[in-house]
């Protein structure tokens, strides 16, 4: 016949406070360490997790969720971020935005682009939603040099000097669309260009140049500038 003897079990270090499992805090709390070697498991109401079966989220669940400052040593990962009622944020470093040429950014409200150390009042750029206005201390446009007979205008141009010594044709964009409202500007920089002359036209027929088909520049060191108003171009 077998013979059995007695085994005590001392649960008092992995038992809660009412004997039971050890976990202790509210529902839907992550649990966590109270000490290490031994500590007991708790939980806060400020870290929690929902599922997707817990009603009244406006995600809809499967979030979790911290009231409290975050801390991370290391990137952070995620699909999208939403920020709300945020006063300042605080980094140090650089930043980079967008991974691909096809990324769109889009901010709302205004915008002010400062120097460490310089008040409120000074600015590099400053655009404002108040005024529908943008402010700079310096600025520089796309600069191009001409040194062939003929150049047909791009969409990142802005300022084009004309190097080429001999009779040149500049074909100027559409007016319409995407070139409502911009400017272009163009310059002689040859010394001396003889009987040679610079024509600006359209690079399509259809509009005008001050309601003429071209433009011809002659001269010592002539220029003309250029706005689009969406139908035609006019020299100011």
């Amino acid at each position: 016949m077998a013979r059995f003897g007695w085994a005590y079990v001392d649960c008092t270090d992995s038992g809660g406070a009412d004997g039971g499992s050890g976990s202790t805090g509210p529902a839907y709390s992550l649990q966590f360490l109270t000490a290490s070697g031994g500590g007991h498991t708790t939980g806060s109401a400020h870290l929690t997790y929902y599922t997707a079966s817990h009603g009244g989220l406006p995600e809809g669940g499967h979030s979790l969720h911290l009231t409290g400052t975050l801390r991370v040593n290391g990137p952070i990962s995620a699909s999208s971020f939403h920020y709300e009622n945020i006063t300042v944020i605080g980094a140090t470093g650089s930043t980079y935005f967008g991974n691909t040429n096809d990324d769109v950014h889009i901010r709302t409200g205004s915008l002010t682009v400062t120097k460490t150390g310089w008040g409120t009042a000074d600015y590099i750029l400053s655009a404002s939603t108040h005024d529908e206005s943008v402010r700079v201390r310096g600025f520089g446009g796309e600069y191009y040099q001409l040194n062939g007979s003929s150049y047909i205008v791009q969409s990142k141009d802005y300022i084009i000097g004309v190097y080429e010594p001999n009779n040149v044709t500049i074909s100027i964009p559409k007016p319409s669309g995407s070139n409502t409202g911009r400017l272009l500007i163009i310059k002689d920089e040859r010394r001396n260009r003889g009987t040679g002359s610079i024509t600006v036209t359209g690079s399509v027929s259809g509009f005008h140049i001050d309601m003429i088909d071209k433009y011809i520049l002659t001269g010592s060191y002539p220029a003309i500038s250029l706005y689009s108003n969406g139908s035609n171009w006019f020299v100011f």
